[in-house]
């Protein structure tokens, strides 16, 4: 493979590309010029991330293990998460300690929550006894938590420091810190006294103190505290990162906007997941049988809930040998109804990851969709009884005005009662207790199969009868 040999940035995308179509080519390029693949891995470590992405994962770790120490920690950190676990456990453990200590302690600890468990320990045995004191404490928070979002870097300064000798002590640290947006003002005992913004730092007087410079009583929230609280304040007051203290108000971290947003895609994601019936964690790289497994008992369940569609349309076998028609429009109702019900589904999911539901709204909710989809269901049964009413005629069958009739009552009942259902579901779901997302399309799709098929015949069999 020939290149043209230009800044490593440039040579990042023009291998990103080929990575994409030749990923073979590519490996044997990086294998045969170590000098630049670590000249763009120092450079780009997003860009050498994503292209390790597109290879073969049995190259990797052979990769990563070319560069040195601190670029290859970089470049770790930018993979996703699961392929950087896959690594990691393919690495010497005494090699991905190594790694793991170039990194914050929160992103060491992010990657080591994805790790098997024996692995995990094995890694973090070899970490510096403070690395692995700080890392062990992360792991001890819940992911969702604000404990598990935070960044322990923090800007943190003592209260009786004036803002020159503020600003002299950050430019000592700006290497070690990665965000500077604020400096946190805390006590002799690690208590959080106040924040101040960089910017207003800079342009303080050089001998005013901290204490008087700073903002009393800033917003903070508890290292227990779930993400959608810590994602409302973020939102509300406008700030790029909000402080986490203990229960004594000491100083923890902090969690930053980009934290909160890379969680909230995260949990989208992981709704999709759960609506569809698939592994809240599952991903295209997960093993065979661990997917077997995440999936395997809502097919069962489904197998289930379509067993109840079946035995409903079988108490309609009279109607369906006199009337065969009805056989090939029963799908239509049904799949209109099924796609109405997605669409609810969909934005209330969407809206209850984002917390714009509040619990006392659900029934305005439903309402609103069960309305939409009586709007929409009156041209649909226009257009399903005109169906209907055609393909009978088509036969020369007898009744063409009562089967489009059969049509349109049938399409106009399913768009209503699958508004309904698609916002009902997952707000039931939530005010039980479970995940609303959880599984949601088994029991929507079983709504509205039912209605569609069962319920369609049993509208035929009173108009037809």
């Amino acid at each position: 493979m020939k290149l043209r040999l230009r800044s490593p940035r440039q040579l990042a995308r023009q291998l990103l590309a080929q990575a994409r179509s030749k990923p073979a080519e590519v490996e044997e390029y990086l294998d045969a010029h170590g000098e630049e693949w670590e000249a763009l891995a120092e450079a780009a470590p997003g860009a050498a991330a994503a292209i390790l992405e597109e290879l073969d994962e049995g190259v990797l770790a052979e990769l990563i293990s070319d560069l040195a120490a601190p670029e290859a920690a970089e470049v770790l950190a930018e993979l996703q998460a699961e392929i950087a676990a896959d690594l990691l456990e393919e690495l010497p453990a005494a090699e991905a300690a190594a790694l793991l200590e170039e990194m914050p302690p929160e992103d060491a600890a992010d990657l080591l929550s994805e790790v098997e468990g024996e692995a995990a320990a094995s890694i973090i045995d070899l970490l510096t006894e403070e690395t692995a004191r700080e890392v062990r404490r992360l792991l001890a928070y819940a992911p969702d938590s604000a404990g598990g979002l935070m960044t322990t870097d923090v800007a943190r300064l003592p209260v009786g420091m004036t803002a020159g000798e503020a600003i002299e002590r950050i430019r000592q640290l700006r290497e070690e810190l990665e965000d500077l947006s604020y400096v946190y003002v805390t006590g002799d005992d690690g208590a959080l006294l106040g924040v101040i913004s960089f910017r207003d730092l800079v342009f303080n007087r050089p001998g005013i103190g901290l204490g008087e410079a700073m903002v009393t009583d800033p917003i903070v929230v508890s290292t227990s505290a779930d993400r959608e609280e810590v994602n409302e304040i973020i939102s509300q007051y406008h700030i790029r990162a909000v402080p986490v203290v203990d229960s004594q108000g000491i100083l923890m971290g902090v969690v930053t906007t980009d934290s909160v947003i890379e969680s909230v895609q995260e949990e989208a994601s992981e709704d999709f997941a759960a609506a569809m019936g698939a592994g809240l964690t599952e991903n295209v790289r997960s093993p065979v049988w661990s997917s077997v497994r995440a999936r395997l008992p809502w097919i069962t369940f489904d197998v289930f809930l379509s067993g109840i569609v079946v035995w409903a349309v079988s108490q309609f076998n009279e109607v369906l040998d006199s009337f065969v028609v009805l056989a090939a429009l029963m799908p239509l109702i049904a799949r209109i109804g099924g796609d109405a019900g997605a669409q609810s589904l969909a934005v209330v999911i969407r809206g209850l990851a984002a917390d714009e539901i509040p619990a006392a709204s659900g029934s305005r909710v439903v309402a609103r969709e069960t309305t939409i989809g009586a709007i929409n269901g009156v041209v649909i049964s226009l257009l399903s009884g005109t169906l209907g009413y055609v393909m009978q005629t088509l036969r020369n069958g007898p009744s063409p005005a009562r089967i489009g009739l059969s049509m349109a009552i049938a399409a106009m009942a399913n768009l209503v009662i699958a508004g309904a259902a698609g916002s009902g579901i997952p707000l039931g779901l939530r005010r039980l207790g479970f995940d609303p997302a959880l599984g949601s399309n088994l029991f929507l799709t079983t709504v509205t199969d039912l209605l569609g098929f069962a319920g369609f015949l049993a509208v035929a069999t009173v108009l037809l009868s």
